[in-house]
């Protein structure tokens, strides 16, 4: 039997659209073993299929080893709720991936799985910090090859994820988002992200606060998430920023200061009771 852990990934980190994601510290533990016949245990019935996402994972990794596929049972146990903007697919998709190099004992080379994982998934904003962690920007080369940028993010920053008691399309997510935009938009999306990124590594949250200025996806997707405006407003009156993780439904809050987030928490779940907050970390 071998066991993969993979963690969580917060995608598009407001302006990095389909490039940017940052792996946290909620896991999806896949276990794989030998079997007599076919069986998935431990996630919802409706996915104890062949069409689950870490079985599929499984097969592409075979097809890139051309092994034949072997009979299996997989068991999963998640932590990362399912359509909430986490990557929650994205970890079955490279636990089944790696899954597969552990099951024929071949080496796990970090770059085929993220290309693996990357033509499955469609872009690389989740796959790839799931795969190398921390905070990453993946593009695509001349070659149509992926290529992973990790980047630093300050200490002094904490990290909360605003969970909602619903979920959020990734598809209806997409369909809402614009297919065009104006050069200005890009030219806003590409200085601010920019100004992002250096604000993460330097800590400087009034630079972080005006660098997360999102004009490709948020104004959308906000309507996909009832409560956004007030969350926003809350988080923003703590002198802290706020961004849609993935196509949402949840949010993450970036503070500065430990009292400022737990003033933060403490609002959120006077208002919003059904809503699961959780401190999170980066994981590396």
């Amino acid at each position: 039997m071998i066991k993969v852990i993979v963690p969580a990934t917060s995608a598009n980190i407001a302006m990095g659209y389909d490039c940017l994601g940052m792996a946290v510290n909620l896991f999806t533990a896949v276990k794989i073993d030998e079997a007599n016949k076919f069986s998935i245990t431990g996630c919802d019935e409706a996915f104890q299929n062949k069409d689950n996402l870490v079985y599929q994972g499984f097969i592409q990794g075979c097809k890139h080893l051309k092994r034949e596929v072997p009979t299996i049972s997989i068991d999963i146990q998640s932590e990362i709720p399912e359509s909430r903007g986490l990557g929650s697919s994205s970890a079955c998709i490279v636990a089944g991936i790696i899954g597969a190099f552990e099951y024929f004992k071949e080496d796990v080379d970090k770059d085929v799985i993220l290309q693996i994982a990357t033509a499955m998934e469609g872009h690389p904003d989740n796959v790839a910090p799931a795969i190398y962690g921390g905070l990453c920007m993946a593009f695509e080369d001349s070659n149509g090859h992926y290529d992973v940028i990790k980047y630093p993010v300050d200490d002094s920053y904490y990290f909360t994820a605003v969970i909602p008691d619903f979920k959020v399309s990734t598809n209806e997510a997409r369909k809402i988002v614009p297919k065009e935009v104006k050069t200005t938009t890009v030219a806003h999306q590409l200085s601010h992200c920019l100004a992002m990124l250096n604000a993460l590594s330097t800590g400087d949250i009034k630079q972080l606060d005006d660098a997360i200025d999102d004009r490709l996806h948020e104004p959308y997707r906000k309507k996909l998430i009832n409560g956004f405006d007030e969350v926003k407003k809350i988080v923003e009156t703590n002198d802290s920023v706020v961004y849609i993780s993935g196509s949402g439904s949840t949010l993450i809050i970036i503070s500065n200061s430990a009292d400022r987030r737990d003033k933060i928490i403490e609002a959120l779940q006077k208002r919003f009771e059904k809503f699961s907050i959780k401190n999170v970390e980066i994981m590396n």
